[in-house]
């Protein structure tokens, strides 16, 4: 598994613990991610690209995808790299695995877990697939209202619900371009949907849920974040004010400064 380190000196800070990055997809690399180091200061950020895609191998056995062994890689990378206390942030997919991971370390119910994850960002990370592909559905048709012109509708979807920048931005066009072929996209987790831990399950760790206000992870396609999954009530949720699915790229100033400024409370 490829993996980069910013700032690597600060990887086992006791003042600021480092950040662990799951980008999303499934199969949509690290690149995009990476101006969480411009807007988020002095901490060590651990990105990795996910098996299948960015500079990672690519098996073309698509019995060597799923969500479960991709938490087993997750586990992998937390061992060899000793994160022994870190947040954990993840976007869109990225936001899928993070919840996996906290609460199978929670269902092992181990009082003496050698890696701790102190917080939790998911942004712009829905709890059904089922539900934001009908959400997309549904901002697609508002879109053919508008214009039925189908030759700009995916364009135009980017502009008003991924991305709303009047050019793709390099990061993002980037890990496109790295982009695996074998697990990717919706259709490979289209049964997914999110449930609670087991009533025995330890606390997971506190958390704070993100998307921008015309991202197509609508409020109906995150709520139930807070309103049902995780077993206590430290759940933040905030809404990017000028933003959609890509907030980080949108205004990257307020985004790091509300990562940072949550995970700092956790340190």
């Amino acid at each position: 598994m490829h993996h980069r380190i910013f700032r690597p000196m600060s990887l086992s800070s006791r003042q600021a613990a480092p950040i662990l990055v799951l980008h999303g997809g499934p199969s949509v690399p690290s690149d995009y991610l990476y101006p969480l180091v411009d807007h988020i200061p002095y901490r060590s950020i651990v990105f990795y690209d996910q098996l299948g895609c960015g500079r990672s191998d690519e098996p073309a056995d698509r019995d060597m995808y799923s969500i479960d062994l991709a938490l087993d890689d997750l586990e992998l990378v937390i061992k060899k790299l000793n994160l022994r206390r870190f947040h954990l942030y993840g976007q869109s997919f990225g936001g899928i695995l993070a919840y996996e991971y906290l609460k199978r370390v929670a269902e092992r119910a181990d009082t003496e877990e050698a890696y701790e994850c102190l917080s939790v960002v998911l942004s712009s990370t829905p709890t059904s697939v089922a539900l934001v592909e009908t959400e997309a559905n549904r901002l697609v048709a508002l879109l053919k209202d508008e214009d039925n012109d189908e030759s700009t509708l995916l364009e135009r979807f980017r502009r008003r619900h991924q991305c709303q920048t009047d050019e793709m931005p390099k990061p993002l066009s980037d890990a496109y371009a790295h982009a695996g072929t074998v697990f990717r996209g919706t259709a490979v987790i289209s049964d997914y949907v999110a449930t609670p831990p087991s009533t025995d399950a330890l606390r997971m760790p506190s958390a704070m849920i993100m998307r921008g206000e015309a991202d197509f992870v609508s409020e109906e396609c995150a709520s139930a974040w807070k309103k049902e999954l995780f077993n206590h009530n430290f759940v933040r949720e905030k809404v990017l004010k000028g933003c959609s699915h890509h907030g980080l790229l949108e205004n990257g100033v307020e985004y790091g400064e509300l990562v940072d400024s949550f995970f700092a409370e956790y340190d």
